[in-house]
């Protein structure tokens, strides 16, 4: 077998299949993808001149699968360089060049004839020891690898991409009876490791894990609605969020997976399970009549919402008709708004005696019965389970945690009353005393089994700092923040504010925890597993002060944020920041004067205070000028201008980066900064270029001058912005605060190539950061921000 994946094939080019392969092109893999060859010529063939034997025209499907993935949204590519990784081609011409490939992943139509004839081709060119799988979603592995070689089949498992492949994190591993172990365990560790997804191992039944359950309560959910007559829309606004699943909640992500699809995932069960389970996974007629009218969700323009103008319509089942959207009005929904914590909300639901405890008893409890039931079935444990429905539908707590957070003993209890069949083994491990599926013993994690608690294992690369703070404790906190020793001399800074919002406790916990680095520890991450890594200081702070006139207040927190900057810059022990999702404003910040940048593959970094009629305060400016400055390459082509309007566009137009890849194009990231494919890694990886750093000699950066463009340059900087001002495209405000920004970026009025120290620009920034807070646009802009979620311009 292989013991390393230099390069891989993908065959076919669906969205799936483009998306796999851009997947593998991300993290830098070379990929082969292969299609099928026209029978005909389309138009614009004809009018070129072109026939069947030309290779733009048998390369077309891939060609043109290629090219889509530029402009799909969500973005498949997190760079569009990304493209030359990926080479095409045809089943026809270009099948020997699969001796080549290390790893061979077939995503073809889900037909089984289809597909063993792909394989047997496969079989015939593919080099000893190449790794084969399929992308199947529900057609038996096992089936496929009928009559092929010895080396095929000891080689060959399923791998079950959820899409997108680049966003979503689930990866189903299904191995055959014949499946070597060594590949299984490389397929499994090369998924974590270096493809960044879960990896759950699923056994060869229709649908695996996630869709089988998946595909099931959202079948529950529709039979539910129906039966008690909810609206469309009475059922997403409690099936979403307030229960821990996706915004998208029921008949929303319906529409955006397709319901052609989802007809299709459906069936592969239908057709090969029988009784009561059969009956659920029979498509109610009302979407059979859906799916004739071809409204498939989004892609179709409608499904079980239509976009009417401004409107979103929700579908009347029963008149086929496009209304009003609904929301379910009930005491146990309000009490759940009100109720902290995921726990107390799915209590104050799932046991009401009103509307909406009786809709989520309908869901939840079949679907807890039904996992229960597969349990030995799709896969060995209940760990597995909850893992599949987590990363592959986004839950927020799988089937078995779900029911520990709403009580096992008390909900069979109901479902008894109510006529339900509890699965055997639940009740034998209640009657043993055990009144939960986890537990927990000196913070660490174990689960039932088979008549005992075994302990839930996970790759050392996980650190769960929830977990590790309940063993380890922390070494200092307080309202913002908390200081936690990870053990090998490295300690770490976590945020835990509202949102991450930085605010005087998290100022004084940075310069708190570097002082205490610097004494006894090897050196510190800046890290957190909130939703976001940070969205910028503490904005309605900033308001309320600007509003009150209180500018004395804001000068000294910019005072103390950008020395807080300055200390994490110059510390005497390296300091990496590990951003991931939102990374903005402030948080950008924090991250530009750090030793090093630990980032997660999925960030989206930029300074973005202009958005609220602010330039940045914290030293953003002069950061990422410094950053660019010293990417840029010395002699002859070097242009200090060039550095200033790359900085000055990157600030004023807002620029936040679609993935870590982006954000070292924009130069937020440089050569010396490291991106994790992993976000589950990111903690250890971060901690992992803290200790490469100190065993290197890390010393500080040496303070320096810092050549600017000065006055003539402040004049170039202006003049696209004048140029959008006179055009109408930007309002009178945006170019007074365009003017400041170009102020600070080109260090004032000084000559040309001027040489400046930090704390000059820090005045800078500061200055205009003031004068900019107090103008009663500017506070509109923030207001709006706040309240809005979104930029006013004014």
């Amino acid at each position: 077998m292989v013991k390393r994946i230099k390069r891989a094939a993908v065959l076919g080019s669906g969205v799936m299949g483009s998306g796999i392969a851009a997947h593998l092109a991300n993290i830098g893999i070379p990929v082969l993808l292969l299609d099928i060859v026209p029978r005909e010529l389309n138009e614009e063939e004809i009018k070129k001149g072109f026939t069947l034997e030309d290779k733009a025209v048998r390369n077309r499907l891939v060609q043109t699968a290629v090219q889509k993935l530029i402009k799909q949204k969500p973005a498949p590519l997190t760079d569009k360089s990304n493209l030359e990784r990926i080479e095409v081609g045809n089943f026809e011409d270009d099948m020997h060049l699969l001796n080549e490939a290390d790893w061979i992943i077939e995503v073809v139509v889900e037909n089984l004839a289809v597909k063993q004839k792909v394989f047997a081709l496969v079989d015939q060119y593919r080099k000893p020891g190449s790794i084969i799988s399929s992308n199947t979603s529900g057609i038996s592995v096992e089936a496929m690898a009928e009559g092929r070689s010895e080396d095929f089949r000891k080689n060959f498992l399923g791998t079950h991409f959820f899409n997108p492949p680049r966003y979503l994190k689930l990866l189903e591993v299904i191995p055959t009876k014949d499946t070597d172990q060594e590949v299984l365990a490389f397929i499994k560790s090369f998924g974590e490791d270096v493809l960044g997804k879960g990896v759950v191992e699923a056994k060869d039944t229709p649908n695996f894990i996630a869709n089988r359950i998946g595909t099931y309560g959202l079948l529950v959910t529709v039979q539910e609605m129906m039966k008690g007559g909810y609206r469309v829309g009475e059922v997403d606004s409690i099936t979403g969020p307030l229960i821990g699943r996706p915004k998208s909640a029921t008949f929303r992500t319906l529409d955006v997976v397709g319901l052609d699809t989802f007809a299709h995932v459906a069936k592969n069960v239908y057709e090969l399970v029988d009784g009561e389970e059969k009956e659920v996974f029979d498509i109610p007629v009302f979407m059979q009549k859906l799916l004739d009218n071809k409204w498939l969700g989004s892609k179709s323009g409608q499904g079980f919402y239509k976009k009417v103008g401004k409107d979103i319509l929700e579908l009347n089942p029963e008149t086929f008709q496009y209304e009003e959207r609904n929301k379910l009005l009930a005491p146990s929904v309000e009490h759940a708004k009100q109720a902290k914590g995921l726990q107390n909300k799915l209590k104050a639901l799932i046991y009401a005696e009103d509307r909406a405890g009786a809709l989520l008893r309908g869901i939840t409890i079949p679907t807890l019965i039904y996992s229960a039931e597969l349990l030995g079935d799709i896969a060995d444990d209940i760990v597995a389970i909850d893992q599949a429905m987590k990363w592959g539908f986004g839950w927020e707590l799988g089937p078995f945690e779900l029911w520990d957070a709403i009580g096992i003993e008390k909900s069979v209890e109901l479902m008894e009353q109510q006529g339900s069949k509890v699965p055997v083994w639940v009740k034998d491990m209640l009657g043993k005393g055990y009144g939960t599926f986890y537990r927990k013993e000196n913070g660490v994690l174990f689960y039932y089994s088979d008549g005992e608690y075994r302990q839930v294992r996970r790759n050392p690369k996980v650190i769960d700092l929830k977990q590790y703070k309940e063993i380890h404790g922390v070494i200092k906190k307080n309202s913002g923040a908390s200081l936690i020793d990870l053990g090998d001399g490295v300690a770490l800074l976590e945020f835990h504010s509202p949102s991450n919002a930085i605010g005087f406790d998290i100022i004084q916990m940075i310069n708190s925890s570097i002082a205490e680095v610097e004494k006894n520890y090897k050196g510190l991450v800046i890290g957190n597993q909130g939703k976001n890594f940070c969205v910028g200081a503490n904005l309605g702070m900033i308001l309320m002060e600007a509003q009150d006139d209180n500018l004395f207040e804001i000068d000294m927190v910019i005072n103390q944020f950008q020395q807080a900057m300055m200390n994490i810059k110059y510390s005497k022990k390296p300091i990496v920041v590990a951003p991931f999702g939102m990374t903005l404003g402030g948080g950008a910040e924090i991250c530009l004067p750090a030793s090093s940048i630990q980032a997660s593959s999925e960030t989206y970094m930029g300074l973005v205070e202009v958005g609220v009629g602010l330039i940045p305060g914290g030293g953003g400016n002069k950061e990422l000028y410094i950053k660019q400055l010293n990417n840029m390459p010395k002699g002859a082509d070097f242009d200090l201008q060039t550095v200033a309007n790359k900085v000055f566009e990157t600030i004023a137009m807002a620029k936040v980066s679609s993935s870590a890849a982006e954000a070292k194009q924009n130069q937020f990231l440089n050569e010396n900064d490291r991106i994790s494919i992993n976000s589950d890694h990111l903690i250890h990886d971060a901690k992992k270029r803290v200790i490469d750093l100190y065993d290197a000699g890390y010393h500080p950066p040496i303070k320096k001058k810092i050549p600017v463009v000065g006055e003539t340059g402040y004049a170039t900087l202006l003049l696209g912005a004048q140029s959008m001002y006179l055009s109408g495209y930007i309002s009178e405000h945006d170019l007074k605060i365009a003017k400041k920004l170009a102020f600070v970026i080109a260090g004032g009025k000084v000559p040309f190539g001027t040489e400046v120290d930090e704390q000059y620009l820090l005045n800078l920034e500061k200055e205009a950061f003031l004068s900019l807070v107090a103008e009663r646009k500017s506070q509109a802009r923030m207001q709006h921000m706040l309240v809005k979620g979104k930029p006013l311009r004014n």
